[in-house]
């Protein structure tokens, strides 16, 4: 039971680190920060898509998961999870290269907004 419970506690902790990749540069408004969590997470999504990897914590839910009992997922969260509402034939190399793009396209116009809103500084010159 417990081994079930934390899986779908890093199954949660997963989606909204995923949320937290692509609007991330929104809580930055907020909390500026937050940009030095933030910039390396993004880069992360990036690079997991671009890559073809697989997050480790998927690996960590599997684990769990064959501990509880339960099948492992055969794939990663976002094959598994999201493609399946987003897109159901499944998860290609083109797919892949377009949410990368999707979170650097997202991140590159939040923070260009970002820093079109951030008060000018002056100097002041005696």
């Amino acid at each position: 039971m417990l081994y079930r419970v934390t899986a779908d506690l890093i199954l949660v902790i997963h989606l909204g680190f995923i949320v937290f990749v692509v609007l991330g540069a929104i809580l930055v408004l907020y909390r500026p920060r937050l940009v030095w969590l933030h910039v390396p997470s993004a880069l992360w999504g990036a690079y997991v898509e671009i890559a073809g990897r697989v997050c480790p914590l998927t690996y960590a839910e599997n684990y769990l998961r064959v501990r509880a009992g339960q099948e492992g997922l055969q794939q990663s969260f976002i094959e598994h999870y999201l493609l399946p509402v987003i897109y159901p034939s499944g998860l290609t190399n083109s797919v892949q290269l377009t949410l990368a793009a999707l979170v650097i396209l997202v991140n590159v116009l939040l923070y260009g907004w970002i820093l079109l809103r951030r008060p000018k500084t002056r100097i002041n010159v005696p």
